[in-house]
């Protein structure tokens, strides 16, 4: 907080974010915390999408609005559109995060914006971030020091004037240069000129900490050929910033062991999940963790049961007591389950003296949302054979009831109810909701399914395989096909998909498992073999590798 400016109580407040790089698991806590009091966002283009996840859904964000000139105060200079927004907003008495990529100090460029605060009396304070020049070489693998505590200087290529390239020319010191992908060589060409020698270790970083990221190794003197023979020079997307670290100490020529992030076994991949984002939260996790960009595309809709009356009878005589344990094996099961609930003006308090089980984590967290803790949570494999493994045979002794209500979609298998029936239980098999096929995905995810855009693909159910092909087309050959297990492959075989990944077990995180194995071996082979290491979506017929994939 700025401890000079007056805090008129008719004024807001506005706090000056850095978003970081690019990466949004680079946000401070502290950043998080301020996003979600937001009244008015105000980001960067860069980083409007990592910012805004954090923000509450009604937050404003007039990116493209411009303030209302004649509304400031003849004696306040006219300032650049963002700074007339901020200026508005916080005079308007809302909370403002103004959110810039990097850090607002070094990357920023609002300090205008924040002697304006200062000038007018508006309390603002800093949340800073991680700075593109610090951690971009981090997930190259350069570290910029070495054990000996070389200096480090820091130079936009963009501002720097001969006096700037001379002492970085003469000294020993590690450059870490921001500048743009085509003009790389010229600032190379200006450290050479300047007194460095043109075997100097160089490492160039495109779109750091995200997954386009792509990094090359060079010297000063060969920094045109090498980024020449990769062919992303010349290309229309020279334009694109860049981080050149440059320096006998950097450890660019350790890069081959310290590049953590480039290396991850699925790094740059797009897989495609055929689910919706709420089924897939925790498989995206994991194929975020293996360097992968996650993409869903529901393959079902869920719609109400045809005739409701027996879903009616079973919540009615849930409340009655007509059941010892009711068992969810979904998220949809939990939702349509609460949706009666609400609709006969119910609560979670109708669950008490019910014993509650949960398939897996997914469906047992949409319970504790309702407000309902499970009894029971498989402790293996979150399968309806995982439940059948922990679930108590039914005892009359210490069960006064003998029914379990088992609410489930029309196309469920009978192995939880032959399962149940086998220890002894009476179950009522309700069709709480009916699964159909989607709706098609826009025109551009079909595209890019059937014309190999995709890397992968995760099939987690024979259903899955049917409607994917069925609303968007078959995936491309070049995509790799992960089935979940025997019965999925033979379905997507059938459908004249080759299957590359066979989970060991009946579980998507083995799956995805699976999956991240196969991309490390694919990298190894290609490490081993001296080949460039690429995805599987650059091997289509007129794909080329460019700075941007």
């Amino acid at each position: 907080m700025n401890p000079t400016a007056p805090n008129h109580s008719a004024s807001g407040q506005v706090t000056f974010l850095g978003a970081g790089p690019g990466d949004p698991g680079l946000l401070t806590l502290r950043a998080v915390e301020a996003l979600a009091s937001a009244d008015v966002l105000i980001a960067d283009p860069q980083v409007l999408d990592v910012v805004r996840v954090h923000a509450r859904a009604q937050v404003d964000t007039p990116l493209q609005a411009s303030a209302d000139e004649a509304s400031i105060p003849a004696d306040i200079p006219t300032l650049r559109d963002t700074a007339n927004l901020v200026m508005a907003a916080a005079r308007a008495g809302k909370r403002v995060v103004r959110a810039v990529t990097g850090d607002p100090g070094l990357d920023g460029n609002v300090a205008e914006e924040m002697l304006a605060c200062a000038s007018e009396g508006i309390v603002f304070e800093v949340v800073p971030g991680i700075a593109a020049a610090v951690g971009v070489p981090a997930y190259a693998g350069v570290p910029l020091r070495d054990a000996e505590g070389t200096d480090v200087r820091f130079v936009d290529a963009r501002t720097a004037d001969d006096r700037c390239w001379t002492e970085l020319g003469t000294s020993d010191a590690t450059a870490v240069v921001s500048t743009t992908l085509d003009a790389v060589a010229a600032a190379a060409g200006e450290l050479v000129s300047a007194g460095r020698k043109p075997d100097t270790p160089l490492t160039v970083t495109i779109a750091g900490t995200t997954t386009r990221q792509r990094t090359w190794t060079a010297t000063l003197g060969s920094v045109a050929q090498v980024l020449k023979a990769a062919k992303v020079l010349p290309s229309p997307d020279g334009g694109q910033p860049v981080i050149a670290v440059v320096g006998e100490r950097s450890a660019a020529a350790q890069r081959d062991r310290l590049s953590w992030f480039e290396s991850k076994p699925l790094f740059g991949w797009r897989v495609l999940v055929p689910r919706t984002k709420e089924q897939a939260a925790s498989l995206s996790d994991q194929l975020v963790s293996y360097g992968a960009v996650s993409h869903e595309v529901p393959t079902i809709a869920v719609e109400p049961p045809r005739t409701p009356q027996q879903m009616e009878r079973a919540v009615k005589g849930l409340v009655t007591g007509r059941y010892e344990w009711i068992a969810f094996t979904s998220v949809n099961a939990v939702k349509a389950v609460r949706e009666k609930f609400e609709e006969y003006g119910l609560d979670a308090r109708a669950f008490a003296g019910i014993k509650v089980a949960a398939v897996g984590e997914q469906t047992a967290k949409a319970l504790v949302a309702f407000g309902v803790k499970p009894d029971l949570v498989p402790s293996g494999e979150q399968s309806a054979a995982g439940l059948l493994e922990d679930w108590p045979p039914y005892d009359p002794v210490f069960d006064p009831i003998d029914r379990v209500f088992l609410p489930r979609a029309d196309i469920a298998t009978e192995t939880l109810v032959a399962g149940l029936i086998e220890l002894g239980w009476e179950v009522d098999d309700v069709t709480a909701y009916r699964t159909v096929r989607a709706s098609p995905p826009p025109a551009e995810t079909r595209e890019a399914i059937k014309g190999g855009g995709f890397d992968a693909v995760l099939f987690t159910s024979s259903s899955t395989v049917r409607n994917l092909v069925g609303i968007a087309g078959k995936p491309h050959n070049v995509t790799v096909i992960a089935c979940i297990g025997p019965a999925t492959a033979k379905t997507a075989e059938e459908h004249g998909l080759r299957v590359d990944v066979m989970s060991p077990e009946p579980s998507v995180h083995k799956l995805a498992e699976a999956l991240a194995d196969f991309g490390a071996a694919r990298r190894d082979a290609a490490l081993e073999a001296g080949d460039p290491v690429t995805r599987p979506s650059e091997r289509r017929p007129g794909s080329r590798r460019r700075a941007r994939s």
